[in-house]
């Protein structure tokens, strides 16, 4: 690969933007270009901002129709100048030039986020039945749809194994698909606080047996299952670190508690990891994880995991050995899990091994093997 080769990134977010895909990209661009790669990103977005060593070109979020056209006007001569072209979601109107080869990355279902978000299906549906399962009319299109514009790719990128299965049940050749793990960013740093003394900074009990939960409060995200379970583990107060429509929900359900469930809100991702640091476990019971970022920065803090058997998770989890992986859904396991994991001398053998298999995700890997990746498709 030589220093001309141009890379256009197409993306639906990105940074300032929160988001996983915007943070990832900000993060991988520079480093690509430190392997010669002359990149453009074309986004949306409704302002411009500047400071990027490289273009950025946004297009403002307009009704649908009229914002696609937009976009599709804008890819037009950026497909022309492009040798390969880095694709972030389906769905972009990437009409136009066939010249250059397309790669695709792909962290979840969007035909299942649109299903449950418009109510096509129930907010509960298992996303893997959800794979197998006919639905609505609209969802299926959508299920085909998605199918149909992965399988044009010439090759498709996931950051689990699980999402490559996934992928494959799709339609896709199995070796179009390539498993790149994502990584915790190398400024990300640990507490220096002990646990005592990151307690005693967030106004905890001392003596009080902790679990932590992060998420966006959907019906995926299982906390109504921590919840419920909580009921016949005695002690034990549950934290909950996020935000989202089931929160009105989820405080009805915890009132029985006696003050044992604590919403925390949003809180700020370096506070986050000083609550992770102050907590005995961090759970997520969720019922579809691709690969939780939320698991590797417990981990990296030193914090053993509870974690649903689902999606992604037993990628990171490695049972009774950094964590404990408990099916989903069954309340009665987790319940008998939460017993044991504050139970004895469980939680100090955990914690001991939260390193064990964290060097899978080391940043530099992740971007040596995607700058590898991208680059093959030039040979």
């Amino acid at each position: 690969m030589t220093a001309s080769n141009r890379l256009l990134v197409a993306t639906g977010i990105f940074h300032p933007e929160a988001g996983g895909p915007a943070t990832y990209l900000y993060r991988l661009l520079p480093q690509l270009q430190q392997h010669g790669w002359d990149i453009r990103v074309l986004t949306y977005g409704d302002a411009p901002v500047d400071g990027y060593p490289y273009e950025v070109q946004r297009i403002p979020r307009v009704f649908l129709p009229l914002r696609l056209w937009h976009y599709n006007r804008a890819v037009r001569p950026l497909l022309r100048w492009s040798d390969l072209v880095y694709a972030h979601m389906v769905d972009l109107p990437l009409w136009g030039d066939r010249h250059a080869p397309r790669v695709l990355k792909v962290v979840g279902d969007q035909a299942w986020e649109r299903a449950v978000r418009s109510g096509w299906v129930s907010p509960t549906t298992d996303i893997d039945r959800f794979q197998v399962q006919r639905y609505s009319v609209q969802a299926e299109f959508f299920k085909r749809n998605r199918a149909r514009q992965v399988r044009a790719m010439d090759g498709v990128i996931v950051p689990s194994e699980y999402l490559r299965r996934m992928v494959i049940g799709w339609g896709v050749a199995p070796e179009k698909v390539k498993v790149i793990y994502n990584a915790l960013p190398p400024e990300l740093e640990r507490p220096t606080q002990t646990q005592t003394e990151a307690r005693t900074e967030l106004n905890l009990p001392q003596d009080a047996p902790l679990l932590l939960t992060v998420a966006r409060l959907t019906a995926w995200k299982g906390v109504d299952h921590l919840i419920t379970a909580l009921k016949q583990v005695k002690d034990v107060h549950l934290l909950v670190a996020g935000d989202g429509p089931e929160r009105p929900r989820l405080e009805q359900l915890a009132a029985s508690l006696q003050g044992r469930v604590h919403f925390l809100g949003r809180v700020p991702h370096e506070r986050i990891l000083l609550y992770m640091r102050a907590a005995d476990y961090v759970a997520l019971y969720s019922g579809y994880e691709g690969l939780s970022h939320t698991l590797l920065e417990s981990l990296y803090v030193g914090t053993p995991v509870i974690a649903s058997d689902k999606g992604g998770n037993p990628e990171v989890v490695q049972h009774e050995v950094n964590g404990l992986l408990v099916p989903y859904v069954d309340v009665a396991a987790l319940t008998t899990t939460l017993q044991g994991a504050f139970s004895g001398d469980t939680r100090q053998k955990l914690a001991a091994n939260t390193h064990h298999g964290m060097e899978r995700f080391y940043f530099e890997r992740m971007i040596e093997a995607t700058a590898m990746h991208l680059a093959s498709f030039l040979a």
